[in-house]
């Protein structure tokens, strides 16, 4: 009879241990998580803030200091000025819409063409109608502004490239378009084409990409050519101002004044 008693009391003080260590191990569950959470977060907000200067702060200012220094013009938007007036950039298409100057590649971006804020294309597929009744505006365009040619079309005159900004045209589709500027200038066609070949621009480092014509450029250089018929009146300007402006305003230049 006394073996149940005394294993009786000796189990009571050590179920009461037990409680009182439960309760001290969950104050102490609840007390460390906190701060060791704050140990793990003091590093990362350090981490943050200290990346964020570097590369939102330090880095974009030293680039963009050491491009000035080295490349002025081309680290300001390689901007194209006439007469102290800027009028575009090598670097982005503007419409030009008058037969008197070479056309550009088509834009699709919004909410104009050519638009250097919203560079993008039109993500039309091949057997999408919209695109191909794009086309055929296109053709239909370029074949009233020169009846008489009857040579192929080339691709890129009638198709927008991804960006909807190409300042480029390809030596067909400049070659295409020479007869009919030289006739509207009254030039010849051996001095159009003269203008055409010293605005080529050559393959990168001798092996990337196409030999290529900066239209913007070969059209400044036809308005300073000798000799050649006055633009009527009612000609259409090269590009809108607010087309330009917009393209300007987009590289922190300016708005441009019109090409006549």
């Amino acid at each position: 009879m006394s073996s149940p008693t005394t294993s009786t009391s000796t189990a009571t003080p050590g179920l009461r241990t037990a409680d009182r260590s439960g309760a001290q191990d969950t104050a102490v569950s609840t007390a460390v998580p906190q701060s060791s959470m704050l140990q793990m977060l003091r590093p990362a907000l350090v981490a943050f803030v200290l990346l964020s200067a570097v590369t939102g702060l330090l880095y974009p200012a030293a680039v963009t200091s050491l491009a000035k220094a080295v490349f002025p013009r081309q680290a300001s938007g390689s901007l194209v000025e006439v007469n102290g007036q800027v009028v575009g950039s090598e670097l982005i298409g503007q419409n030009f819409s008058s037969p008197r100057y070479f056309w550009g590649r088509p834009s699709a971006t919004g909410p104009m063409s050519n638009n250097a804020a919203n560079s993008s294309g039109s993500n039309q597929g091949p057997t999408n109608p919209a695109l191909v009744d794009a086309v055929k505006a296109r053709i239909e365009a370029l074949k009233a502004a020169d009846p008489g040619n009857t040579a192929p079309v080339p691709v890129d005159l009638v198709s927008a490239s991804a960006s909807g900004l190409d300042p480029h045209i390809s030596m067909a589709a400049a070659r295409y378009q020479a007869a009919r500027v030289a006739r509207e200038r009254g030039l010849s066609l051996e001095t159009v084409q003269r203008l055409i070949q010293a605005h080529t621009e050559s393959r990168d480092l001798a092996v990337l990409g196409e030999p290529r014509v900066n239209v913007l450029m070969l059209n400044l250089a036809l308005d300073k050519e000798p000799g050649q018929k006055t633009a009527p009146v009612a000609a259409a300007p090269a590009a809108t101002t607010a087309e330009q402006g917009a393209s300007a305003a987009a590289m922190g230049a300016a708005p441009p004044r019109q090409v006549p």
